[in-house]
C-alpha cells in the first residue's frame, strides 16, 4: 500500500476507552475511522457506508462479531473483516477464518502490529476490486488514438488538445456528426496524467433515459425487478480515468440534474442505493446541437452548459478543411486494406476532393471501405465511388452539361469548366460553386492550383 493510500475502516469495540484509543491512534497514521460500540451499529453503518476494512470485537451486545462477521460476508462487495478479542481460543479463531475473516489479534495488540495487518488486508480488497472493473471494462474497448492531419486548422487544434490534456478540466467538444469527436476525446485522455486509466464512452441518444442513469450511476441488487445482482455503473468504471458523454445535449432534464452534481461532488448514489460512491473521473462531453440555443429554449440547463464548457474544442466540418481529404482517404484505404497494397486513379482522387462530405469523416471512410470492396485488383477507379458522387463531381458530367470545348487532359476540362461558370456569373464565387457542385475552399484551392485570376477588361 502506498504511504498515501487512506483506509476506510470501521471499528466495533464495546470496550469505550480502547475504541477511543484504536480510533485516535489509527486516524493520527491517516485513515478514515468510524467507530460504534455494539454489533448492530456495525451492520447499520456497513450497510451505509463502504468500508475497506471492519476491525470487529468477538464479544459484544446486541450482536456479536461473529454474527456480524457472517452478515457483512453476504454483502455484494464486503470489507475484509479483522477480529479481535481479549479470550482468545483456537475454537473462535478457526470459526471466524472459516467464515471468512482475513486474520485475528488478540487483545491488547501494539498498533504497529495492527497497521500492518490492516495494510495487507486493504492490499487484498484492492485486488479484488480492480478484478471486478476489469472484468466490467471487458466490453469497453479502449482504443488508440489515430488523427491524420494535413490543414494547419487542425494542426492548431490539436495543439490546443494537448495543452488542454494536461489539466483535469471538463472539455466540451463540438461539431457537426461525423467530424472526429470521439477521436479528440480519446486523444484528451491519451495525453492527460491519466493515460493509464480507463477511457470509457457512451452515447447519451443511444440509451433511453430510463436505462442511461443506471448505465451511468450503476444499481444495487433488488433495485428493479431484473436487477439480480449490483452493477457497477460507468462513472466506477472510469475511476482515475477519463469519461467520455456522446450527444450530451440528447440527455434529458432531470438526468443533466444529477449529473451536475456529480461533476460538482465526484460522488453519487447507485439506483436504489444508500451507499454514496466516490470517484475521481475527468469528463469529455461532445455534441453536435447548439447548446446555449438549447438553454434558451429550456432544453438544456443553463448552470449544467457552464460547467462542462470549460474548455470548448470546436472541430470543422470536412469540406472546411479540404488539404486532408487525401491523407484521411489514404489512412482509410491502407487500414481497409489490411496490409495489402492498395491506391487511387487520379480521377477518383479527384472526385473524392471535390466532394462537399456533409457527413464528414465517418462518410469518407464508408466510401473507401465501400470502394475497396467494389474495385478489382488493388486500384479503386471512379466507377468504384458512389454514384452520385460521380454525377455530381465529375468534371465529365459537368463539361458535358455546361457545354465546355473538348480538351485533351482532364485538368484542362477542369480548368475550362472552372472558367467557363466564374465567367457565366460574373466572377461570384458563391454561385460559381453552386453550380459546380463543390466547397468555397475546394474552388479556392482548385482556383490556386490552376493560377486562375480574374481578368478584368480596360474601357
Amino acid at each position: 500500500m502506498s504511504a498515501n493510500s487512506r483506509i476506510r475502516l470501521l471499528i466495533a469495540e464495546d470496550e469505550k476507552n480502547l475504541g477511543f484509543v484504536l480510533q485516535r491512534e489509527l486516524a493520527r497514521l491517516g485513515h478514515q475511522v468510524t467507530l460504534v460500540h455494539d454489533g448492530e451499529a456495525a451492520v447499520r453503518a456497513a450497510h451505509e457506508e463502504e468500508f475497506d476494512v471492519a476491525l470487529l470485537d468477538i464479544m459484544m451486545p446486541v450482536r456479536g462479531g461473529l454474527d456480524v462477521l457472517r452478515e457483512l460476508r453476504e454483502m455484494e462487495q464486503p470489507p475484509e473483516v479483522l477480529m479481535m478479542t481479549g479470550h482468545a481460543t483456537v475454537e473462535t479463531a478457526l470459526q471466524a477464518m472459516k467464515m471468512g475473516a482475513y486474520d485475528y489479534l488478540t487483545k491488547p495488540c501494539h498498533i504497529s502490529e495492527l497497521e500492518a495487518i490492516l495494510n495487507k488486508a486493504y492490499e487484498k480488497r484492492q485486488l479484488k476490486h480492480e478484478n471486478v472493473l476489469l472484468q466490467s471494462r471487458l466490453s469497453y474497448k479502449e482504443k488508440s488514438p489515430n488523427i491524420v492531419v494535413n490543414s494547419d486548422l487542425m494542426k492548431s487544434i490539436l495543439s490546443l488538445v494537448r495543452k488542454v490534456a494536461a489539466s483535469n478540466a471538463i472539455v466540451l467538444v463540438t461539431g457537426e456528426s461525423g467530424t472526429g469527436k470521439e477521436l479528440i476525446a480519446n486523444t484528451l485522455h491519451h495525453f492527460s496524467p491519466r493515460h493509464n486509466g480507463p477511457f470509457i464512452d457512451i452515447s447519451c441518444a443511444a440509451i433511453q433515459e430510463t436505462l442511461l442513469e443506471s448505465e451511468l450511476f450503476g444499481y444495487e441488487q433488488g433495485a428493479f425487478t431484473s436487477a439480480q445482482k449490483r452493477k457497477l455503473g460507468l462513472f466506477e468504471l472510469a475511476n482515475n480515468g477519463t469519461l467520455f458523454l456522446d450527444e450530451i445535449g440528447e440527455m434529458s432534464m432531470t438526468l443533466q440534474s444529477k449529473l451536475l452534481r456529480v461533476l460538482e461532488t465526484q460522488s453519487f448514489y447507485r439506483v436504489g442505493g444508500t451507499k454514496k460512491v466516490e470517484v475521481d473521473v475527468r469528463v469529455v462531453a461532445a455534441t453536435n446541437r447548439d447548446l446555449m440555443q438549447d438553454v434558451q429554449e429550456g432544453k438544456f440547463r443553463a448552470d449544467l452548459l457552464y460547467r462542462i464548457n470549460n474548455f470548448t474544442i470546436k472541430l470543422p466540418p470536412l469540406r472546411d478543411r479540404p488539404e486532408d481529404i487525401g491523407p484521411l482517404a489514404e489512412n482509410f484505404l491502407a487500414r481497409a486494406a489490411g496490409g495489402k497494397y492498395a491506391r487511387f486513379t487520379e480521377e477518383a482522387m479527384d472526385i473524392l476532393a471535390s466532394h462537399d462530405w456533409p457527413g464528414n469523416v465517418r462518410e469518407l471512410r464508408n466510401v473507401i471501405e465501400r470502394a475497396l470492396i467494389l474495385c478489382s485488383g488493388d486500384l479503386i477507379k471512379a466507377e468504384d465511388l458512389p454514384i452520385e458522387m460521380r454525377k455530381n463531381n465529375s468534371p465529365l458530367y459537368l463539361a458535358s452539361n455546361l457545354n465546355i470545348p473538348s480538351a485533351n487532359s482532364l485538368d484542362d476540362i477542369k480548368k475550362n469548366q472552372i472558367m467557363t461558370v466564374l465567367e457565366e456569373t460574373g466572377w461570384h464565387q458563391g454561385k460559381a460553386c453552386e453550380i459546380l457542385g463543390i466547397s468555397p475552399s475546394t474552388l479556392y484551392r482548385q482556383l490556386k492550383s490552376y493560377g486562375l485570376t480574374r481578368t478584368r477588361k480596360v474601357s
